[in-house]
């Protein structure tokens, strides 16, 4: 007998009672979507999250006295990031007919469009399900979209199981309610590709208590789950998917022969907190055990039902899965879902150690075709003077008809090329200021990562994406004064302690902690395999470079041989990177010529907007500083004035 996800001892979330009412995620956006306003009620907004899009306001617009610029933000349910040449044009014609003219790739491997207008929303996502695309279940109580390593290995057999079953996952947790197709297809079914049989038999069955036999919700309910479910798949040592962060993750087990065997289980791990509430807080998964390939699904199933039915539906601040299992106990949970299982869990086997990978550059495939991996810059895809990302993209597709994988560090990987495209594919990018060799990227930011935060994000407390770059380029200036012009690591940021780009797990993590402040996270690794921690709680942004001098410096004198920034911060401890960097007087460490630098440097001068990213490409691709790049321009510039 499944258990009612209902306590009727306590008082529940509002939420629960939005979700309820829904009529399985109708209403009331159906009524709301019939009006003529610019923007949905504040039940409506909850249940529209579950259709995959968010309702948010342009904050750089808001006018006391006057309606808030009112728009909407649209993510695709695309697992393992797959997206084919036809959805792709289809999101770049929308991004610019109805959006802000760019896309994002998330760092869950879909696109995002932003700006668009509630009056234009059903005829966006109408396009996107006609062109082999989906939104629903992108966002609200539900499972999200299924991460997998983003390499199109046609030789690699796990990586096409990884593929393979982040498909099969994302179909077996994919909301039944006909409610998304009714309200912006007006009941037309989309084509889309036929679902396995094993994974609809896997959702109808029950014997263990994992299903509601009435409603449109076999899995799911009424209720829906109490908060977002994360899911990847993965294979072994490839952790190009963060594999700690998510609520369950599997890493595909074969053979000596590549036949694919089971899977390795892991769960709990999430990274939203809140700031001064010590009971949220980031959390890595925990190894579950193995799973024969068999009974995959009917695992899923018992987790689910497990955090269905006993996750904390009365303070969405406690309701993630990583709560459950740390209230609980790994064993306690084990057991539990065990019981819905009907069987018990096999001890995992043994793992390699887990490597981080981007794919960036040119890969062979496998079966005589290439793969491109594309850097994009905190995800944003976009025209912005010379450089021309996706006006590149576009170009490329509508020649070749290429399909594309998005990565879980929102870089783009373009696949199935013939050796024959290759060159046309970089003369295209290159004549669009696209940089073609990832090694000219600086390292700084191939491995950095923000969230939009401001000005659409109305969970933002400050900035991210708009702040990001400048500060990773005086990080580097940083850097390079100190006589650590090779150093890299993994830097990510976001507006507010939700996590998006997982910072958590980042050797420099900042999370917005107040506007132009943020807290400081240190401690994580290159590899995404530690959780870092809180190391001071608000920096301002204008002290990042005495904040990190000390820092960088202690680093510099007493790391071990090859010893990532993170490593050292977390071998040492933050106790004596405090004392040291109490005692540390700015400068003291740099050479006469390099201190008269830095003077120098304290009297910045601005940038013209639209010479910034020609600039910054030069810089790029010639790995230097911008400021060296505009003092020999100056210095140019004045000799030939004396010379006049």
């Amino acid at each position: 007998m499944v258990q009612s996800p209902i306590a009727p001892d306590k008082k529940l979330s509002k939420l629960e009672g939005i979700k309820e009412r829904s009529n399985f995620l109708r209403e009331p956006v159906a009524r709301d979507l019939l009006e003529d306003t610019t923007h949905f009620s504040e039940d409506a907004v909850q249940i529209l999250k579950f259709h995959g899009s968010y309702q948010q306001d342009n904050r750089d617009n808001r006018v006391k006295g006057q309606e808030k610029d009112y728009q909407f933000m649209l993510r695709t349910r695309s697992p393992g990031g797959f997206i084919p040449p036809e959805l792709y044009l289809t999101l770049d014609r929308l991004s610019e007919e109805y959006g802000n003219h760019t896309l994002r790739v998330t760092t869950r491997q879909g696109f995002q469009i932003h700006g668009v207008l509630k009056k234009n929303l059903k005829a966006t996502i109408a396009a996107i399900l006609r062109n082999m695309g989906s939104t629903l279940g992108a966002c609200g109580d539900l499972n999200r979209n299924v991460m997998a390593p983003p390499a199109p290995y046609k030789n690699k057999p796990e990586y096409q199981y990884a593929w393979e079953y982040s498909n099969k996952i994302a179909d077996l947790l994919r909301p039944q309610t006909g409610a998304y197709y009714e309200i912006w297809l007006d009941g037309e079914k989309a084509i889309s590709a036929e679902e396995a049989p094993e994974v609809k038999a896997a959702r109808e069955r029950n014997g263990t208590g994992t299903i509601f036999h009435e409603g449109e919700e076999p899995i799911y309910g009424t209720n829906y789950m109490p908060r977002k479910f994360k899911c990847c798949v993965t294979v072994p040592g490839d952790n190009s998917v963060d594999i700690y962060t998510h609520d369950v993750s599997l890493v595909v087990m074969t053979d000596e022969q590549g036949e694919l065997e089971g899977f390795n289980v892991f769960a709990g791990g999430g990274l939203g907190r809140t700031h001064n509430k010590e009971e949220t807080f980031a959390r890595m998964s925990d190894p579950i055990g193995y799973v024969a390939k068999e009974d995959v699904f009917d695992l899923m199933k018992a987790i689910v039902a497990t955090q269905r039915d006993y996750g904390d539906r009365v303070n969405r601040r406690h309701a993630r899965m990583k709560y459950l299992i740390h209230d609980w106990g790994v064993e306690k949970f084990k057991a539990k879902v065990e019981e819905y299982f009907g069987k018990a869990i096999a001890p995992s086997r043994e793992l390699p150690q887990w490597k981080y990978r981007d794919f960036l550059g040119w890969h062979e495939q496998g079966d005589g075709k290439l793969f491109f991996g594309i850097s994009v810059e905190n995800g944003r895809i976009k025209d912005e003077g010379n450089f021309q990302l996706k006006t590149a993209l576009r170009e490329i597709i509508e020649r070749f008809n290429l399909p594309m994988r998005l990565s879980p560090n929102h870089n783009v990987i373009l696949y199935e090329i013939d050796s024959s495209q290759k060159a046309e594919i970089e003369k295209i990018l290159q004549q669009r200021a696209v940089e073609i060799n990832p090694d000219a990227i600086d390292p700084l930011v191939r491995y950095s990562m923000a969230c939009p935060a401001l000005p659409t994000c109305g969970l933002a407390i400050t900035e991210s994406e708009r702040v990001l770059p400048g500060m990773v380029e005086r990080i580097r200036t940083l850097l390079n004064q100190l006589g650590m012009a090779e150093e890299k690591m993994v830097i990510r940021m976001t507006g507010c302690p939700n996590g998006c780009a997982r910072p958590y797990m980042a050797e420099l993590g900042f999370v917005g902690s107040a506007p132009g402040k943020y807290q400081i996270w240190l401690g994580g690794t290159l590899d995404q395999t530690q959780l870092a921690e809180p190391y001071i709680e608000r920096m301002p942004e204008e002290d990042l470079e005495a904040f990190l001098e000390p820092l960088f410096v202690y680093f510099k004198q007493n790391r071990q041989l090859e010893e990532s920034f993170g490593i050292f911060c977390s071998r040492v401890g933050f106790p004596a990177l405090r004392e040291f960097s109490s005692s540390y007087q700015l400068g003291s460490y740099k050479s006469a010529e390099t201190a008269r630098k830095v003077r120098k440097n304290q009297r910045r001068v601005s940038v013209p907007d639209e010479l910034f990213p020609r600039l910054k490409q030069v810089a790029q691709q010639e790995g230097r500083p911008m400021n060296q790049i505009i003092a020999e321009a100056l210095n140019d510039y004045f000799a030939k004035k004396l010379s006049d």
